[in-house]
């Protein structure tokens, strides 16, 4: 198989998101896709174990998509061996009226993971940059001071949140959580295709909505805010990821593979010793359990 290069998908520069892969060949087969998942994720469950026990850190991995990018099954899969008390998902639905009473970080903030755990948010906090602003008018339902009118929410407006967001992330990361953001980067094509598989699946019908081919008309609008909100928030602390998406098994491997990379840079994340007290009687209190 292909080996996975961290580099060939972190956005350290500016990109243009028409330009970049949808799909990505790893010369490998369904079986051999599966095999490498299975591996990578049982590495990334070991290692949620050791920075459970070291308890400086926590991770928090959001991810962000077209719909039918594969953002829940994806999910599913890569955190298949983790201890399911060492990871939680939060998947962000329409603010609910209580959270509309909240700054729009507000929910995101008190869903992030606490030290030695992963966090998984199923879209983000970037929702705020691109759903709102393909829908400016949904705005004016967090009833901000200051935004009476469509006319309120200018481009000021949009340069003030996108700062908001990397000081938000700026601040996490200096406490101790590591950031990975992955956009899961699907073509138009793909998403027809499965969007089709839905209505014709009577087991997937439950998925669809017929506001979802609403949105997908505005396509070229989202992808444009997509480019300009990966371009303005990738940053060394918190870099986002560009992955092919067209291949569900691909996009697994290539994100697991990501995060594991990743994570071994920190040489610090280890199991902490025994106090040098209770390492000298180990053998008493072994022995204390045998004569039990």
């Amino acid at each position: 198989m292909k080996e996975i290069k961290v580099e060939d998908f972190k956005v350290s520069d500016t990109i243009r998101i028409g330009e970049t892969k949808t799909k990505f060949d790893l010369n490998a087969s369904r079986k051999e896709l599966k095999k490498q998942l299975k591996s990578t994720r049982k590495e990334l469950g070991k290692l949620q174990d050791t920075l459970y026990a070291h308890g400086k850190y926590a991770v928090l991995v959001c991810i962000q998509g077209m719909d039918t990018a594969g953002k829940d099954s994806l999910i599913r899969e890569v955190f298949k061996d983790f201890n399911a008390r060492g990871v939680v998902v939060h998947s962000f639905k329409t603010p609910t009226a209580l959270e509309k009473r909240h700054d729009y970080l507000w929910r995101h903030y008190i869903a992030l993971p606490e030290r030695g755990k992963f966090g998984v948010f199923n879209r983000t906090h970037y929702e705020n940059v691109l759903v709102t602003r393909v829908h400016p008018e949904y705005i004016l339902g967090e009833n901000l001071p200051h935004v009476n009118a469509l006319d309120d929410i200018n481009e000021a407006f949009w340069d003030k949140r996108f700062q908001q967001i990397n000081d938000f992330e700026k601040t996490i990361q200096e406490n101790g959580t590591i950031i990975f953001k992955f956009f899961l980067n699907l073509s138009k094509e793909e998403q027809k295709h499965r969007q089709l598989r839905r209505l014709d699946k009577p087991n997937k019908n439950w998925k669809f909505s017929p506001g979802d081919l609403d949105e997908r008309e505005l396509w070229d609008d989202y992808q444009k805010c997509y480019e300009e909100a990966i371009n303005r928030t990738s940053k060394p602390n918190a870099p986002w990821f560009i992955v092919p998406s067209d291949n569900k098994e691909t996009a697994r491997v290539i994100m697991a593979e990501i995060m594991l990379q990743e994570l071994k840079k920190y040489k610090g994340i280890k199991e902490p010793e025994l106090d040098d007290h209770i390492k000298a009687k180990i053998s008493e209190y072994r022995e204390r359990l045998m004569n039990d």
